[in-house]
């Protein structure tokens, strides 16, 4: 079971068809909505301050979620995946977006609704990413605008196949 923690009166809370991996930790003033997945070596540390993530959201493998002390939140809506050792860090991320491979999110960023953040990208503190783009590099830039048609296929294919393969480990 993975390592639930309370903290300063706050304990995580989880909704119905969620999945943590046996060594993902979660801790504090965390609500988690309904068919979500916490992968293995995640944390998701709501010690600071508040987490609050919608339905359908994958944290894979690595991944961070913090924020910094009375001062900013982490607020992550439907259908995101952040991928693999991605650091999310006081920012806020709107509905259908992937945050690649080791992509970091610092304090204050806005992520609007279905953007891709790229593998390896920094997202500098403040930074507004607008709808439907695509940012990457260090720091992240937009490179593109994203199209319906690859929205489609990527950023939603991998949200509904992260709910498929939590459903393994459920058996």
């Amino acid at each position: 079971m993975a390592l639930i923690k309370s903290c300063r009166g706050f304990t995580p809370e989880f909704g119905e068809n969620c999945w943590l991996a046996e060594n993902a930790t979660v801790v504090g003033d965390v609500v988690m909505g309904e068919n979500c997945s916490i992968w293995f070596n995640a944390v998701v540390r709501g010690d600071v301050n508040s987490i609050r993530i919608g339905d359908n959201v994958n944290i894979q493998d690595g991944a961070v979620l913090h924020c910094t002390y009375e001062k900013t939140t982490v607020m992550i809506g439907n259908n995101v995946s952040v991928g693999h050792n991605a650091i999310i860090h006081g920012c806020t991320i709107e509905e259908n977006v992937l945050i690649g491979m080791g992509a970091i999110a610092m304090d204050n960023c806005y992520i609007s609704s279905n953007c891709i953040l790229a593998a390896g990208a920094v997202l500098l503190e403040g930074t507004k990413m607008e709808s439907w783009s695509i940012f990457a590099g260090i720091p992240a830039k937009k490179v593109k605008r994203l199209s319906p048609e690859l929205f489609k296929e990527e950023v939603r294919r991998i949200a509904q196949n992260y709910s498929h393969y939590a459903s393994w480990f459920k058996e």
